[in-house]
């Protein structure tokens, strides 16, 4: 592993399945070098794009790899003490607020009805504005955000197995198991829905499964895991993808990015490339943020680097978004960073909290939505 592994405050780990090897594991990744620091800021032009804080709400400290769920002109958004909040995103104005006692560990899943969550106990939790209505265990730990969709939700554990329940009244209506490696990523995946096909990710393929009875339609290989271990092997599809209509691109963890036809489920292209974030996708390029936070632009045709930014390298960024003229990304200290999606140069740049940026930006109403780790919700627009 580098020393981005070792430096990320556990953003990027291993699960335990074989207790000697994983050990081994994790050894390598303590005794890595320590991580250089941070790239110095640099302002962007002050006209090139004005951007201003709409509304700004704090839910509590956040430690889950959240997914901030939006559904029509809401927002949802967890906390790691067991708090789901829902916005009106254009304004703030809180419309429900819900509580598990639990720790979670993973979400938030949603589609303006039912939002569903996960506790550190291996519980689905579903709610209904704001209302409990079921929590059930699941039989592997997971750290990636339920789907829900179709009146039902669907559960990726880290162990690769996808689990479906009815949304409703909760009840487990299948199980999708594969078998896999004896180590995998406690890192959330792959796991969304295109048109009548529920995709996921099952170590380096992307796999069309049936969201009714969850057999496989297809499966396409992003990445061909090389090495001597079974740590150096794991190259596992890390979320969050990319998706543009029937095509879904997706990054495997330190191997590849690729895209794949969800329609037809052929390989598009695969392209070589370090990293452990998920991706992003427009009509032009794949965006993504390699080991050591260096911005890419893939061209969406062929894979080929349309441009590259090393000047956030170590920076601590999040997964990109791409949002109009724009490419987004936040760091570890906050800011939140507006680059050109014509060529990487710095458009914008604001601040937050001073923590980090925990997810992934989201769009919802025409605002840009973005979380801190210490619980405050943005709302950024630009002009």
């Amino acid at each position: 592993m580098n020393g981005r592994a070792a430096g990320q405050g556990g953003r990027i780990a291993v699960v335990r399945l074989v207790g000697a090897v994983a050990l081994l594991a994790l050894a390598a990744c303590s005794s890595a070098p320590k991580k250089p620091d941070p790239a110095p800021l640099i302002s962007p032009a002050p006209s090139a794009m004005p951007v201003q804080t709409v509304w700004s709400e704090r839910i509590g400290d956040v430690k889950l790899p959240l997914r901030v769920a939006v559904a029509g002109d809401g927002v949802t958004v967890a906390a790691s003490d067991g708090s789901v909040v829902h916005f009106d995103a254009a304004t703030g104005k809180v419309r429900w607020r819900g509580h598990i006692d639990a720790t979670l560990v993973a979400g938030v899943g949603s589609d303006g009805r039912f939002t569903a969550v996960v506790t550190e106990g291996n519980e689905v939790a579903v709610l209904e504005q704001g209302r409990l209505l079921w929590r059930e265990r699941i039989g592997s730990r997971v750290v990636t955000a339920p789907l829900v969709a179709g009146e039902r939700v669907f559960v990726y554990g880290s162990d690769r197995s996808v689990h479906a329940y009815d949304a409703q009244a909760g009840g487990k209506l299948w199980t999708q198991r594969r078998p896999g490696d004896p180590l995998t990523l406690s890192q959330p995946g792959v796991l969304l829905p295109v048109r009548d096909t529920l995709v996921v990710g099952q170590g380096p393929r992307l796999a069309g499964l049936d969201p009714l009875r969850g057999s496989v339609r297809w499966e396409a290989s992003v990445a061909s895991p090389r090495g001597t271990n079974e740590v150096e092997r794991l190259a596992d599809l890390v979320g969050p993808a990319g998706r543009d209509g029937d095509t879904v691109c997706v990054r495997a963890f330190q191997s590849a990015v690729g895209c794949v036809d969800a329609l037809r489920g052929g390989l598009l292209w695969s392209k070589t490339s370090s990293g452990g974030l998920g991706v992003s996708l427009d009509d032009r390029h794949l965006y993504g943020v390699d080991a050591t936070d260096k911005v890419t632009a893939y061209r969406r045709a062929d894979g080929e680097v349309a441009w590259n930014v090393e000047s956030y390298r170590f920076r601590g960024l999040s997964a990109p978004f791409a949002v109009g003229r724009s490419v987004v990304v936040g760091d570890a200290e906050g800011y939140v960073h507006f680059l050109s999606a014509h060529d990487g140069t710095p458009l914008a740049r604001v601040a937050t909290d001073g923590s980090r940026i925990i997810a992934q930006p989201v769009l919802a109403a025409g605002l840009l939505i973005v979380v801190t780790s210490s619980g405050s919700v943005h709302a950024l627009r630009a002009q």
